[in-house]
């Protein structure tokens, strides 16, 4: 590989949240020939997608991210879509901005209630017997309570103050709507291309066919385990304030809820 300096470790960072399709949004950019996904170390990243530098691989040290994020081409832009980068402490927001100067923030929002029982399957789906998924479901209780703690329901949803941590550092975060993307995939991906120096239309012709077949794919769909109504309103009322919050502050407006609301068994 020739030797070449790169000023950052990572060129695109997203940094959650969680269930609001980033890998999805991974893999819609990882089809342009100029950015670059690592190699999969499971368990230490577990993906292509989540290199859990700061999470997970802190005591791996700088060289050890520098080296896993390393393009073949160096003019390729490197991606770590790790969510729970989103939820970092100043301190480690400033270390990513040391190592990460000139990175391109992605900051993507999903309806909190619509998010929070995404991740309440997804853990739920990561602790149970495959042979007895499909009998399960969410119910009240203490064993709610340990899926919301392990799945930082809370902490995933302060979308304002997570935001405004890293906007001490980074003056350029694109912050979009999981709504908006659902509902014109297109338009917010070519925002996110251009956010990110890339453009749509000018990808050589096998990878635009590839990229036109993976905006039609869904990566990642939590198994649908019923939900009794006294949990989606127990988690409604407790998740109103960060909805509230982040509609007032990033001017958008979350209707997803009264889906999930209407959906209650």
């Amino acid at each position: 590989m020739t030797s070449h300096p790169r000023e950052n470790c990572a060129d695109i960072l997203c940094i959650g949240a969680q269930k609001a399709s980033t890998s999805w949004l991974h893999h819609v950019l990882n089809a342009h020939p100029q950015t670059y996904s690592f190699p999969n170390s499971e368990p230490v990243t577990s993906t292509t997608k989540e290199a859990h530098f700061w999470d997970w691989n802190h005591k791996r040290g700088v060289d050890w991210y520098r080296t896993l994020l390393l393009p073949d081409d160096p003019t390729r832009l490197s991606m770590d879509f790790t969510p729970e980068y989103s939820m970092m402490s100043e301190r480690n927001i400033a270390e990513c901005k040391e190592i990460n100067p000139t990175a391109r923030v992605i900051y993507v929002l999903r309806d909190p209630l619509a998010r929070a029982i995404s991740a309440i399957r997804m853990h739920m789906l990561w602790r149970s017997d495959n042979a007895a998924k499909d009998e399960l479901k969410i119910e009240f209780g203490e064993d709610l309570l340990e899926l919301i703690d392990k799945a930082r329901v809370f902490d995933m949803s302060s979308y304002m103050a997570n935001y405004q941590r890293w906007a001490k550092h980074y003056d350029d975060i694109l912050v979009l709507n999981y709504e908006d993307i659902v509902a014109e995939p297109l338009k917010m991906v070519r925002q996110v291309y251009k956010h990110v120096g890339l453009s749509v239309d000018h990808m050589p012709p096998a990878a635009r066919a590839e990229f036109d077949t993976r905006m039609k794919k869904r990566v990642w769909a939590s198994v649908p385990y019923p939900v009794r109504s006294d949990v989606l309103y127990f988690l409604h009322g407790l998740l109103w304030p960060k909805r509230q919050a982040a509609e007032r502050f990033f001017k958008f407006e979350f209707k997803e809820y009264d889906d999930v609301l209407r959906a209650a068994i």
